[in-house]
């Protein structure tokens, strides 16, 4: 009898494998690679550095991110789908936060809040965990990621994007490493107490401020990754010759694809970030992965200036429609986004790039293709098609991320003597 049912099981087992054989060879080359792509995005551990979360419901009230979502473009659903097991919960403080009250020969930045907003930002991360902890833990190293992932949750690592929260003192950096703040971008919009923005002409510091400067090395010393995304290029190449440890880009993109804007990076400052040993994370909304589509948002902007509006006006949506009949939008789709990607591998490796999308941080504007965390096997898709191995792939899913991370940590022991 026994004989009989291993016999059955090994017929049912052999039936079955036949089924799937002849399931493949019925599927398409292209349909081969998309299955392959949905695969992959569920085999590999995928890390995503910039996801706007709490500044989404900071702005625009809550919702159940343990289930599908109405607004928004992450929630539990869907980032399971896609395959995503560890977003960087972006910390995110407004430029206005921190004015520059002085004069150019003398500048003094008057903080307003940014601590307190900070800090109310970390505990909305922690309450994921608290209110859903079958679904999210917040992960405070490289090995913290694995761990949970492995545990099935999705981890929540935390980044912080403008230095303004520090407010001038090690203290206070020290107070948001201990409490689970593992990258900071050391500004946003405008130059701040730390050093000089992308987005503003004014050049305070030319590059970092003095207390810039102790910022970058007591970030190297607690292990915190040191962010240049959204800095001037003056800043970006004083970083690479002070900071001991690898730094990264959280969320930018390839300036080869928008000549002239400084929030991308240039070729050489990509090659620079990677013989340090750092790595970009590829943002995808559009404005960093199209020039026509950058400046299409430029005349938009131009446009509501001229109507007496801004892009928070409550007939923006009106306006943009009036806009758009004569203007269409470009078309940028998932595609566009591996050619970023792509073309950081051919300037260095394929070992100094990884995700940053900056979901729920872009609006409407992102690519076809790949709209929220669902659809990371798109993007894993055009790998695939532009020839890349499952071991590249996996390398720009999270490898690259969490071995630059890995690094940070251990020059931290180093710089603390242990």
């Amino acid at each position: 009898m026994k004989k009989i049912t291993k016999n059955i099981f090994r017929l049912s087992f052999l039936l079955a494998f036949i089924a799937a054989f002849q399931s493949l060879l019925a599927q398409t080359p292209d349909e081969q690679l998309r299955s392959k792509a949905n695969e992959l995005a569920q085999k590999f551990l995928i890390v995503d550095t910039h996801v706007d979360v709490p500044y989404r419901f900071n702005e625009g009230g809550w919702e159940d991110i343990s289930k599908r979502t109405v607004k928004g473009d992450f929630d539990y659903v869907r980032a399971s789908e896609g395959g995503l097991n560890a977003p960087f919960m972006s910390i995110y403080v407004p430029s206005g936060r921190e004015p520059n009250t002085g004069t150019a020969a003398a500048p003094k930045f008057v903080p307003q809040g940014a601590k307190a907003l900070a800090d109310s930002l970390i505990d909305m991360v922690e309450s994921f965990n608290k209110k859903w902890p079958d679904k999210f833990n917040i992960a405070e190293s490289a090995e913290d990621v694995r761990t949970l992932v492995r545990l099935g949750a999705i981890a929540l690592p935390m980044g912080m994007e403008n230095g303004s929260p520090i407010e001038g003192s090690l203290d206070n950096l020290r107070h948001f490493y201990n409490r689970g703040i593992r990258y900071i971008t050391l500004t946003h919009g405008k130059d701040n107490h730390i050093c000089d923005s992308s987005y503003d002409t004014t050049r305070t510091w030319k590059g970092l401020s003095p207390f810039g400067k102790q910022v970058v090395a007591e970030m190297n010393r607690l292990g915190i990754m040191v962010d240049i995304s959204h800095v001037s290029d003056d800043v970006f190449w004083q970083v690479m010759e002070l900071s001991k440890a690898p730094a990264i880009a959280s969320h930018s993109s390839c300036r080869a694809f928008t000549p002239g804007w400084q929030r991308n990076m240039s070729d050489d400052m990509i090659k620079a970030l990677a013989k340090q040993g750092g790595v970009i994370m590829i943002a995808w909304g559009s404005s960093f992965i199209s020039d026509e589509f950058r400046k299409w948002g430029d005349n938009f902007g131009a446009f509501l200036t001229a109507n007496n509006a801004s892009f928070s006006s409550p007939n923006v949506s009106e306006l943009q429609k009036q806009y758009e009949a004569t203007n269409p939008k470009p078309r940028v789709t998932v595609a566009d986004v591996a050619k970023h990607i792509d073309h950081v591998v051919k300037l260095t490796s394929v070992d100094h790039v990884g995700f940053g999308s900056d979901f729920d941080g872009v609006g409407d504007t992102l690519p076809e293709g790949i709209k929220d965390v669902s659809m990371y096997p798109n993007l894993i898709y055009e790998l695939l098609k532009l020839g890349y191995s499952e071991q590249d792939i996996e390398k720009i899913c999270s490898g690259n991320i969490l071995r630059v991370w890995s690094k940070v940590e251990q020059v931290a022991k180093e710089l603390q003597g242990k």
